[in-house]
């Protein structure tokens, strides 16, 4: 009997996997798809290719006055090939990562016989596993409404678009105001996409972001070109000939070439035969699970998109670690839970982590904040990437940190400064007097840091700090 099982080799998967493995555990990993699962193969790491892209494009106005002439235009067709050779090349990195460690690699379909065991559907139809625990790691996939159903191959969602080439033509509508919606509306564009951004609500509308970064955002978008047409949620679409069309509020068409939908994702949890392991799942089909990870069944845990509403790969991988430390160490407390940073990578990067503003006043938590702008950083000004800041939330009594917005080029970088944030005061003081190279981007997080400890008084050394 192994010691454990894990369901799915996405982010959260892969990694439980590996922390497994290098505690000294036997592990099989079962993939029934692509090693690396949706965010490797169809979301963040061919996304991210393209990000850069993006963002090569969107600088090169200013190439000229850099001392660079000539010009660039966007290749779609070349776009897209990339992202399938940068997804292959990361694929193969895996796949020997895993054999290094010794973890046995599965392909096929697992569904529970009982709560120790799976059996194996696929290339080892039949097949039973046992082991003392199991990981459901099974991920999502993107939901479409029903009436989308009618655009056939003309309508994408995000998983179309990254594993085959998509329809003939440059006119696009876009759906969708959220993460996905928000980072292709910049992407699309800059690749040389004719974008039609449809949303029913303004864009993050859902997301936790402060309305000033959500305005500088949309303000970075129009200056590419690009406005969301908010209350604009298609009521229905046909496809004729090479076009298809949509049905928009107020009795108005949209005829374009295809669609792309960012309409949210639904939980993989139907195919696993839950039941016969008794785990419980709630209404909307996520596993039920505690602080630790656990499910409603000693010995099976589940973490990410498929236990986690929140829905992102920094999630799965921060549920990995909780899900084998509760493995590892049964008896153990639940320690806190892990920050995990929120991340919009778009015509301006935002991130952020911790508690927001408007909580700490909803709560009515004294705070006090730390700011630092772009503007005032030689190596933004450098960059051409002098529009944005560091903001820091604090405790007053005490400087436990307790939150960081970050607005600007490479917010996606430099949140993970502030992504420990216990103990607090400490990581403060910490970063008030690290030692930072000069010119970058990280000298505007110290002195947010910085304004925080000398501005307040918070203590820099002594008790409490490292």
């Amino acid at each position: 009997m192994l010691d454990l099982i894990v369901i799915g080799s996405g982010p959260g998967g892969f990694r439980a996997a590996m922390l497994a493995a290098q505690g000294g555990l036997r592990v099989a990993l079962v993939e029934r798809d692509d090693w690396g699962g949706a965010c490797l193969n169809r979301g963040c790491v061919p996304k991210k290719a393209w990000y850069r892209t993006a963002r090569l494009a969107a600088a090169a106005p200013g190439f000229a006055r850099r001392g660079l002439s000539g010009s660039l235009a966007p290749d779609f067709p070349a776009a897209w090939r990339y992202q399938r050779e940068v997804v292959s090349t990361v694929r193969a990195s895996y796949v020997a990562w895993l054999d290094r460690l010794g973890v046995r690699r599965v392909e096929g379909a697992a569904r529970f016989v009982d709560p120790r065991r799976v059996r194996i559907e696929g290339k080892r139809d039949g097949e039973t596993i046992a082991a003392r625990h199991t990981i459901i790691a099974t991920g999502s996939r993107p939901q479409r409404p029903p009436w989308l159903r009618a655009g056939g191959t003309k309508v994408l969602d995000t998983d179309a678009l990254f594993e085959r080439p998509p329809p003939e033509g440059g006119r696009v509508a876009l759906l969708g105001s959220g993460a996905v919606g928000t980072e292709m509306a910049f992407i699309l564009g800059q690749l040389g996409i004719e974008l039609v951004w449809l949303t029913g609500q303004a864009p993050l509308s859902s997301m936790a972001f402060s309305a000033p970064a959500k305005k500088r955002l949309g303000e970075a978008l129009a200056a590419q070109g690009v406005a969301a047409r908010t209350g604009s949620r298609p009521l229905a679409c046909r496809v004729a000939g090479d076009a298809i069309t949509l049905e928009l509020p107020g009795h108005t068409q949209l005829e374009v070439d295809w669609v792309l939908a960012g309409t949210g994702r639904v939980p993989n949890t139907d195919s696993l035969d839950l039941a016969a392991a008794g785990v419980r799942v709630d209404a909307r089909g996520f596993v039920a699970v505690d602080a630790a990870q656990r499910t409603s069944v000693e010995g099976v845990y589940a973490i990410g998109d498929c236990a986690n509403p929140a829905m992102s790969a920094n999630h799965a991988l921060a549920d990995a670690g909780v899900a084998i430390n509760s493995i590892v160490s049964p008896r153990a407390a639940p320690g806190p839970r892990p920050w995990v940073p929120e991340v919009i990578y778009s015509a301006l990067e935002l991130a952020r982590v911790g508690a927001t503003e408007d909580a700490l006043e909803a709560g009515e938590i004294e705070y006090a904040t730390g700011f630092s702008s772009f503007e005032a950083s030689p190596a933004a000004l450098a960059d051409d990437a002098a529009d944005g800041y560091v903001r820091l939330l604090a405790a007053s009594e005490g400087g436990a940190l307790l939150g960081c917005e970050i607005v600007g080029a490479e917010a996606g970088e430099l949140i993970q400064l502030a992504a420990p944030g216990m103990p607090g005061e400490a990581l403060l003081a910490r970063l008030a007097r690290a030692g930072v190279a000069h010119p970058s981007l990280g000298e505007t997080f110290a002195d947010a840091a910085e304004s925080l400890v000398s501005g307040w008084g918070f203590r820099r050394g002594g008790a409490g700090a490292a």
